[in-house]
């Protein structure tokens, strides 16, 4: 029985390894105090594409809104997640909104 247990309990602790490495879970306390899961491919394909980064004014933190004129690039394969490149940093938006929802650093 003592065998059963630790055994279950090893293997939470690795399937929650796992989705901590795959996720990336961003809190939106400006806004409304949401949480949202990120997954790690969305983070991954980010940090890897050579884009150009553009210069802005405004405020580059989570919830704040880009403007339109800011053009955001869609990440294949995941609805829903957008990114640019401002003032050298790697922001993933909404792609409809065009809110932030993280900065990556």
């Amino acid at each position: 029985m003592r065998k059963t247990m630790l055994a279950a309990a090893a293997l939470m602790l690795t399937a929650s390894s796992a989705f901590a490495q795959s996720s990336v879970i961003v809190t939106d306390p400006a806004q409304t105090g949401s949480t949202v899961v990120l997954p790690g491919e969305v983070r991954t394909y980010v940090m890897e594409q050579n884009t150009p980064s553009v210069v802005y004014d405004g405020d580059i933190t989570v919830g704040a809104t880009l403007p339109d004129t800011v053009e955001v690039h869609p990440v294949p394969d995941a609805d829903g997640y957008a990114y640019t490149v401002i003032n050298q940093r790697r922001v993933i938006v909404e792609p409809q909104t065009h809110r932030i929802i993280q900065v990556l650093e």
